[in-house]
This record gives structure tokens, C-alpha cells and sequence, in this order.
């Protein structure tokens, strides 16, 4: 059974048909890219598996179960998270507690307000565990030194990985990357590209990422789809997709 499963998805915006008829299956633990020029639609595809957008017709699987419509809230107690092409970090609060963030959103981290208000025994309990978890993440990203600091100090490479590891902080089913490597040098970009790896290799992780580093794609994902003018143009395995000339030709023009 596939982890994702999209089924003939679509979205209007007013006249406008802005996704037609999408299809796609991506296997437990695959690296699957999203790729196609600006203006294609993968960000609006992404909105729709994240609950931002609610689809017009068709259906999401995730792990076998229909999911389709719900709030993004809904999808991420589900399974599906998600960083952005602009980084939506709490730039004022530390890295350490931009994880924590996350974890209140699983099950067994939350206590009521009564209890933080009080400060009572399970208060300091939970608060104690999450920092271990927190930090336990952190050190799988390299980030554990700079668990004090502003978020908003540290350097552009390693903010793109904190917001990989809070997203991680939510114990997903299915990772969404939406351009992780926009505004990177060569070398975050290379050093990306094997944090992207060791997460999908250490947690088992099924990850889906759009991206128009064509390096990155071409070094990372194992099949793509292509989307143009918010229809499939193609997908397959990555090096045969790179090939197509009706992609080249979307890319480059004719």
C-alpha cells in the first residue's frame, strides 16, 4: 500500500482550473520530487495535501486512509508535515523552543492550562521529557549547541534545518519540503542535501519535495512528477524524466 495515493485531484479557483486531474503514488519511505516551471502548481498541490486549500474533486490516501478535505490541523495529527519556501520559523523564541512548539502537538506532551497556570508535578514532567526530545532532535540535525540561541541567529543553512526538525518534532508519516534549498549556496545546498538523506535513511521517513535545484533533485529523488500549467507533463524515474523533451522543453522552451 502506497504512503500517498492522490486520485484525479483538482482546484478551481473561480474560473480558473488551477490543478486538473493530478495523480500521484509515492511508497513508504521514498524521496519523491515535485518539479515543473513557475506558476505550474506544485505549491497549490502541496496546499491541498496539507489541508490549506480544500480540493474541488478527487481524493488523498494517506497510509491507505482517506484524508481528503480535512484541516491542516487534522492532516498533521494524521501524519503529514511540512516546511515552507519562506521560512516560518518563531524567529524571537530559541531554537530549543521552536521543537518544543511542535510537540505539543502530540498526545502525550499535552497538559491543560489549569496545569501550566499551577505549575503542577506533570507540568514539570512533560516540560522535562519534551526538552529531552527536543534536544535529542536537534542533535540528529547538528543544532544542539545552538539549542539557546534566537532562532533568527543562526545562519540561513541551519535555520532550513531547524524548520526540518521541528516539522520532524511531529512524528510524521509523510515529510513535505517545499523548496528547501531556495536562497541556499552550493555548499548548504550540497550539506542539504545529506541532512535530507540521513532523514529519510534514520526515521524511515517518506518524503515528497519540490524543488528547482535541478542538482539537488537529480541527486536526491529516486522518481518525479512534472507538473506544467497545472497538469501532469510527466513522471518516472528521475533520470529518464530529466531526459523527456516535452520537460526540457517546459524548462527551457522550444
Amino acid at each position: 500500500m502506497p504512503m500517498l495515493e492522490v486520485k484525479n485531484l483538482g482546484i478551481s479557483f473561480g474560473g480558473l482550473r488551477a490543478v486538473d486531474d493530478f495523480n500521484l503514488s509515492i511508497e513508504k519511505g521514498e524521496l519523491y520530487g515535485l518539479i515543473g516551471p513557475n506558476g505550474a502548481g506544485k505549491t497549490t498541490v502541496f496546499n491541498m495535501l496539507t489541508g490549506v486549500y480544500k480540493p474541488t474533486d478527487g481524493k488523498i490516501l494517506l497510509d491507505g486512509e482517506d484524508v481528503t478535505g480535512k484541516k491542516t490541523i487534522e492532516l498533521n495529527k494524521e501524519g503529514i508535515a511540512r516546511t515552507f519556501q519562506n521560512i516560518r520559523l518563531f524567529s524571537d523564541l530559541s531554537v530549543l523552543d521552536n521543537v518544543k512548539v511542535a510537540l505539543h502537538n502530540q498526545k502525550e506532551f499535552t497538559y491543560s492550562a489549569l496545569t501550566g497556570i499551577l505549575r503542577l508535578p506533570r507540568f514539570y514532567r512533560l516540560e522535562k521529557e519534551m526538552d529531552e526530545r527536543a534536544m535529542e532532535l536537534l542533535e540528529v540535525f547538528g543544532l544542539d549547541k545552538e539549542a539557546g540561541y534566537k532562532a533568527s541567529n543562526l545562519p540561513y543553512g541551519k535555520q532550513r534545518e531547524l524548520e526540518i526538525a521541528r516539522a520532524m518534532a511531529t512524528n510524521p508519516k509523510l515529510l513535505l519540503l517545499d523548496e528547501p534549498a531556495a536562497g541556499m549556496n552550493p555548499n548548504e545546498t550540497a550539506e542539504l542535501m545529506d541532512t535530507i538523506r540521513f532523514v529519510r535513511d534514520k526515521f524511515n521517513m517518506t518524503i515528497l519535495l519540490i524543488e528547482h535545484d535541478m542538482k539537488l533533485v537529480s541527486g536526491i529523488c529516486e522518481r518525479l512528477t512534472v507538473l506544467n500549467f497545472g497538469q501532469v507533463l510527466a513522471n518516472g524515474d528521475t533520470e529518464e524524466v530529466l531526459k523527456d523533451p516535452k520537460v526540457i522543453t517546459a524548462y527551457l522552451g522550444e
